[in-house]
């Protein structure tokens, strides 16, 4: 009998005092959801995006829309804040 082992995609969201400002970002990554949702609103796919940002995963892509679907309003000041910098 064999085992096969089934690799798993896995990502969070966190913020880090000093990494990026605080801002939510991608597990171990400096790729912050509010940069990513501005992607998506200028109208990139989420294939796109991976094409642009190679050391992202799908699920990493999921976690992002997630966490922007139920933190919209936290995501949409950093959009502000970031744009007005």
């Amino acid at each position: 009998m064999s085992t096969q082992a089934t690799r798993t995609a896995t990502s969070w969201i966190e913020k880090t005092p000093g990494v990026c400002g605080g801002e939510p970002c991608i597990r171990n990554t400096r790729h912050t959801v509010s940069g990513l949702v501005e992607s998506r609103q200028l109208g990139m796919t989420d294939a796109r995006i991976l094409e642009s940002y190679p050391d992202l995963t799908q699920a990493d892509l999921d976690e992002a829309w997630k966490y922007w679907g139920e933190h919209s309003e936290e995501i949409q000041k950093w959009i502000y804040e970031n744009q007005e910098a």
